[in-house]
């Protein structure tokens, strides 16, 4: 997630508006693998940014053809594409990419699924009410798991301003009563921000940060994911210093 107050460095990519225009690719469901399924978009330039031109930015450096050998540069930003906020995205002196440990990135996970409300109200939020129902219904949340909600946002991914315009989080009552309750290591959205849109102080961010734990953002394929038996790996790239970074995410079950 990238905070409204930092579009100062939308000018820096400004010429992510032409590559923009590329077609963005559905994220694909692993075939042939029950119980296997990929998190995780594919990252291109017409991914949406939290603010416009904030876009990745890619050129061919050398081709086949002409050097041998195929080769592009990429100008991104840590918090594009499904993407991990580590500690230190809101906390200072909080724990950076490459101190996230692999225990805190294999871990379980569980679906709080606000997809029906959402269609009708995009600001909404996760609230403890959703948490006890969820657990009225499939069990327990685990201990230091990631729990990730399902809005179906996806569906609004081809479409930038759709996608940015609104969109729900985790409401920071529920945020603390995971931490407090449940001892999480994790939350993760289908959206652009933990936070839903409107907020302008990022309390979840905040709350989630300062405790030691970590996000995940722009996470695909929710809706094929158990609510409650699966196990996700977020392999996250270990920027030296870096307050997150893109990530693979798998699931199996």
């Amino acid at each position: 997630m990238c905070t409204r107050h930092l579009s100062r460095r939308a000018a820096l990519f400004g010429g992510a508006g032409i590559a923009a225009s590329l077609a963005l690719t559905a994220p694909a469901v692993a075939a042939g693998r029950p119980g296997l399924l990929d998190l995780t978009y594919r990252l291109g330039p017409a991914f949406p940014g939290f603010e416009p031109g904030e876009e990745a930015v890619r050129r061919t450096v050398t081709t086949i053809e002409a050097d041998g050998y195929f080769m592009q540069e990429w100008r991104v930003l840590e918090h594009i594409g499904t993407h991990v906020d580590a500690p230190a995205h809101f906390t200072a002196g909080g724990r950076t990419s490459t101190e996230l440990r692999p225990s805190e990135l294999y871990l379980p996970a569980v679906v709080i699924d606000i997809a029906a409300r959402a269609a009708r109200s995009p600001d909404t939020v996760v609230t403890v009410d959703d948490l006890r129902a969820f657990e009225r219904r499939y069990g327990r949340i685990p201990d230091e798991a990631a729990v990730l909600m399902y809005s179906g946002w996806g569906a609004k991914v081809g479409d930038a301003a759709a996608y940015r315009a609104h969109f729900p989080g985790f409401g920071v009552d529920a945020c603390r009563w995971l931490l407090r309750e449940r001892k999480i290591r994790a939350l993760g959205v289908d959206t652009l921000s933990l936070d839903p849109a409107p907020s302008t102080a990022f309390e979840t961010h905040h709350a989630l940060t300062a405790a030691d734990r970590y996000g995940i953002e722009n996470l695909a394929n929710l809706a094929h994911l158990p609510r409650q038996g699966a196990k996700i790996f977020v392999g996250l790239i270990p920027y030296e210093g870096g307050s997150g970074g893109q990530a693979r995410v798998l699931a199996n079950w």
